[in-house]
């Protein structure tokens, strides 16, 4: 993609501060988008926007946590009064835990999972939304994950959350088919990220030990596959889930 193919366009990133999401905001950034970079992990209040560098480029970031609904409607509408409406937004944040059986999972973590990673897509997307209808074209990218798609043993919570996740790209793709929004996923599976530091060690090669081509992805191969999905050049997929397994799925 060329270096200004993204130009007069405004991308809204949540879990911008780090992994995919951080990737998928140099992507944007360095194609010319004004980006808007969303994570509760700022330290800044709710209110306000920041503008920050990463290396020589300049983003704004947002304090925010995608699980409380004033908030993301709150931030919301402060993106669109200060940068008019946004037409691409990237669902990236996104928690896991430690791997326990169904039976000794807590309620409690169960609930913190569904809070982030599905609540959190659906706040995000309720509020962002009607500002990309009205304006006739938009991209929404939701992060899914290979779990999501398979199930992995010892973590219900993250799997089947990322199947909601799944699920609801699925039907707002339906949605939205005629608006001029696309609605797309991305199902990775496991990759250099802050996230997958907090995995089991002996589950992570395990996970890795499935992955054909023998590693971890890197966070600029999702940004790429991210990229796409948000650029005009996709044009007949929505409500599709996009396989970065490393051809650990082959359906």
């Amino acid at each position: 993609m060329s270096d200004d193919s993204f130009a007069g366009q405004v991308a809204i990133v949540t879990g911008g501060a780090s992994g995919i999401g951080a990737a998928a905001v140099e992507h944007f950034a360095r194609r010319g988008a004004r980006v808007f970079s969303v994570d509760r992990d700022y330290q800044t209040a709710p209110a306000e926007i920041v503008a920050a560098r990463v290396g020589t480029l300049e983003i704004e970031t947002v304090h925010c946590d995608v699980s409380d609904e004033q908030q993301v409607a709150e931030t919301a509408e402060r993106i669109a009064t200060e940068a008019g409406s946004a037409s691409i937004l990237v669902n990236s944040a996104g928690i896991t835990g430690p791997q326990a059986p169904l039976w000794e999972t807590s309620y409690d973590y169960w609930k913190q999972i569904y809070r982030v990673n599905v609540d959190g897509t659906f706040l995000m997307c309720r509020a962002v939304l009607p500002h990309l209808i009205k304006a006739g074209y938009g991209r929404v990218i939701n992060i899914a994950s290979m779990a999501g798609m398979e199930g992995n043993a010892r973590s219900s919570a993250y799997s089947s959350s990322k199947s909601a996740v799944i699920g609801l790209t699925k039907s707002l793709g339906k949605e939205l088919a005629r608006t001029g929004v696309l609605v797309n996923a991305i199902a990775p599976t496991v990759f250099t990220t802050p996230i997958n530091q907090k995995v089991d060690q002996d589950y992570h090669e395990y996970l890795i030990s499935r992955i054909p081509l023998g590693r971890p992805g890197e966070v600029h191969e999702a940004a790429e596959l991210i990229g796409f999905l948000a650029s005009s050049r996709c044009s007949f997929s929505t409500g599709a889930v996009f396989d970065l397994s490393g051809g650990r799925a082959v359906y």
